[in-house]
């Protein structure tokens, strides 16, 4: 058979069905895990709340000890160097610590402000980084990001070839569900109506996600930052805060000279995305000048009305500063206080503002890939995308379960003649450029499927 007694319509029909297939075949397990993951850390503080309640809630009595001693007695305890203090907004709540324990790492600890106790103590972030690390497969290494990556580039494909297969071309009915449970035509109609109302958020949570990834994230962050499209100019750097998680002494006197070059995505703790790769402000080492205490540090802070909670990062090394950032829901109201650790000058106060236009753009993305910039309905949206996609994963694998042909795994045949993939190129092309990744992965899918395609050839013409 060839083009000319098979439509280009139904050709190129037949070539965005395979590839349709195809792709979701490729990335369904991926992106189910971004899906579930992803829904749970919409829900972050209340998750956090429940399971660390014993731990999080205190009896406000009236009095709080200054943070001074809170730091004093939680060192004593637990042995190790506080590294950032979460001070919190409400008087029966915990202020949180991050604390390097020698053998043990980077720890979180609570610690009730009234009295001092150490409340208890969990892995760096808890659970909830748990999540947050599933989310990018950072426990498989930098490889496995790297598929995260490619798979939320291909959910734009899927989303752009399943409209293409939807569309009516004439035909009534393409927005309701018909048949029952055990009819294939009842899954078939169930993914695509899904698809139709919920790919709009899909595109745009793969689309913001892509801030986070390794390589296009990193590029882009690179790019925006030399560009002056990402932040204000401070004058240095010291240890950058993607660095508490693995810090040892050692890591942070050699920070300096890595901090450039080094992206980890799922460890940025406490500043905005454009802030990661800005230097930070540096202390002017005085000689004869003892640094402050932490307690003259949150009354800098207190003047500088910055509300709470904050998360303050303490210096490291004689000329570093201290680094208070207050993160809410609303991305505009985004501050990042600098201060010296000699004498608690304002060494910088960046706020959203002060953002380049790319880093504007990409903040309030993210805000909204987090369900935070709108309120609830917000989160609930994009809780709606979440859901939406693990349904497209479990009716597309119900409805190729119903019509696979046995001992195969039933891919839609190839279109005879290849020039049809021209129409199929011209959706994904653009976007494998745009993302490199994704494009990539479409030269190795493709190269794969031409020689499946060319062995069934020679397995046929040899009977």
């Amino acid at each position: 058979m060839s083009i000319t007694n098979e439509s280009a319509p139904s050709a190129l029909y037949r070539a965005v069905w395979r590839w349709h297939f195809i792709a979701g075949l490729l990335v369904i397990p991926f992106l189910v895990l971004l899906a579930v993951t992803g829904a749970l850390y919409l829900f972050s503080n209340e998750l956090d709340h429940v399971i660390y309640r014993a731990w999080n809630t205190v009896a406000p009595d009236g009095r709080s000890l200054p943070t001074s001693a809170l730091v004093e007695r939680a060192q004593r305890d637990t042995g190790g160097q506080i590294l950032q203090i979460t001070q919190p907004d409400r008087s029966d709540r915990a202020v949180r610590m991050l604390i390097y324990v020698p053998g043990a790492g980077t720890r979180s600890a609570f610690v009730d402000p009234h009295d001092g106790r150490v409340l208890g103590t969990t892995r760096y972030g808890g659970a909830m980084q748990v999540v947050r690390k599933l989310h990018s497969l950072q426990y498989f290494g930098r490889a496995a990001s790297w598929l995260v990556e490619a798979a939320a580039g291909w959910a734009i494909v899927l989303v752009g070839t399943g409209v293409f297969l939807w569309w009516p071309r004439g035909r009534a009915g393409a927005l309701t569900v018909r048949g029952r449970p055990r009819d294939r035509i009842f899954w078939r109609d169930l993914h695509a109506v899904t698809g139709v109302f919920a790919g709009a958020v899909v595109v745009f949570l793969a689309v913001t996600g892509m801030p986070w990834s390794d390589v296009w994230g990193g590029k882009v962050q690179e790019w925006s930052t030399n560009a002056g499209m990402s932040r204000p100019n401070p004058p240095a750097e010291v240890v950058p805060d993607w660095l508490l998680e693995h810090f040892t002494p050692t890591s942070a006197a050699s920070a300096s000279a890595d901090a450039h070059h080094h992206h980890q995505p799922e460890n940025r703790s406490a500043l905005p995305w454009a802030l990661e790769k800005a230097p930070e402000p540096e202390s002017d080492a005085v000689e004869g000048h003892a640094p402050i205490g932490i307690d003259e540090a949150i009354q800098a802070l207190d003047r500088a009305k910055l509300p709470k909670p904050y998360n303050l990062t303490l210096p490291q090394g004689p000329k570093g500063a201290f680094a208070a950032t207050y993160a809410p829901d609303k991305v505009e109201q985004t501050r990042v206080v600098y201060l010296d650790r000699y004498d608690a000058r304002v060494l910088d106060d960046v706020g959203y503002a002060r953002f380049g236009s790319a880093a504007k753009i990409i903040e309030w993305g993210i805000a909204v890939h987090q369900g935070q910039q709108f309120g609830p309905i917000n989160r609930y949206l994009m809780l709606a995308g979440c859901i939406a996609i693990v349904v497209l994963a479990v009716t597309s694998v119900a409805m190729w379960w119903k019509r696979r042909p046995p001992r195969t795994l039933g891919v839609p045949p190839s279109p005879p003649d290849a020039r049809v993939y021209r129409g199929l190129l011209a959706i994904i092309v653009p976007l494998a450029i745009f993302y490199p990744l994704v494009g990539v992965s479409l030269v190795v899918a493709f190269a794969i499927d031409g020689l499946f395609v060319l062995i069934r050839r020679r397995v046929h013409a040899t009977r």
